[in-house]
């Protein structure tokens, strides 16, 4: 039985310092291919682009221009409003951030990566125009604590679902299963309403097109890059190859700082790995896949 391609988005902290990962699978035993393969290998070679530019002295719109032309090089979109943002201790969304695709209606602040950030990194690619719409708010379970925000609640149960969560969830997202009251959904609805919880809603693109969603945490130390949360992806066979030069010479870059003196260099299988991984996948390899 073959099912649509289905996304895990997952998070954790320990003493509020953040990793996050997401990956998308499709549900069906075998080689994956036709544009279900597209999407998925559109999303893992921009993040894959995306980790190699994701480094000091690089800036933000390196990685939003150059994930928009590995999605275009599979015939697919980076999905608009996706942000990639800096985190810190107790902050998922920090000041500097990435913008998945430059639009007038959409802006962020020009910003320099520098040593020892710390970035979860979000690519979401599209068969479709990469214009996802909220169709129904009762969908959205996630909310997180707006903590500039203040406003005096006028219902009780609002009241009481606001302190209840400023308890247990001041700062971090949240699920609405978490709450113990009953009827949290109708006091959630005024929090929402009057900007004091911000929804992560439940976005649909166009029926017949698909969704792939990769996220990843990227420490970016004195000596590299470290991706710290990684996802097995099933084997893929795209209908389209990637041929462009400036694309695979992204992928070619390394992701950690080569060391400096005249000592023995050992014949690394890390970074034998890094380039495997980072290889674009094609219809030409009939059974190409990452791990």
């Amino acid at each position: 039985m073959l099912f649509p391609p289905l996304c895990s988005d997952m998070g954790c902290h320990i003493d509020g310092f953040i990793a996050v990962v997401a990956h998308t699978h499709v549900v069906q035993e075998g080689l994956v291919n036709d544009r279900k393969a597209d999407v998925i290998a559109a999303a893992n070679t921009a993040a894959e682009v995306a980790l190699r530019l994701v480094r000091p002295g690089k800036k933000n719109k390196d990685v939003t221009d150059a994930i928009q032309k590995v999605a275009a090089a599979y015939d697919c979109k980076i999905v608009e409003g996706v942000l990639s943002h800096q985190l810190k201790q107790f902050v998922i969304d920090g000041n500097k951030v990435i913008l998945s695709v430059s639009n007038p209606d959409t802006r962020v602040d020009d910003a320099e990566f520098e040593e020892n950030e710390v970035y979860a990194v979000d690519i979401v690619a599209s068969t479709g125009e990469g214009k996802p719409k909220l169709l129904d708010e009762k969908q959205t379970t996630i909310y997180k604590r707006a903590v500039d925000k203040n406003y005096h609640l006028k219902m009780k149960t609002s009241r009481f679902i606001f302190s209840e969560i400023n308890q247990k969830f001041p700062i971090l997202p949240f699920t609405a299963r978490a709450l113990e009251e009953k009827r949290a959904r109708l006091g959630l609805v005024e929090c929402v309403n009057h900007d004091l919880l911000q929804p992560y809603p439940v976005l649909h693109e166009k029926p017949g097109d698909y969704v792939a969603h990769i996220k990843f945490t990227v420490l970016l130390m004195p000596n590299g890059s470290d991706r710290i949360t990684l996802h097995p992806l099933q084997k893929l066979q795209p209908t389209k190859t990637i041929d462009d030069p400036e694309i695979k010479g992204w992928l070619a870059l390394g992701t950690k700082t080569k060391k400096k003196g005249g000592g023995k260099k050992k014949k690394g299988k890390k970074n034998e790995d890094d380039k495997a991984d980072a290889e674009p996948m094609d219809a030409s390899k009939t059974d190409a896949a990452a791990s």
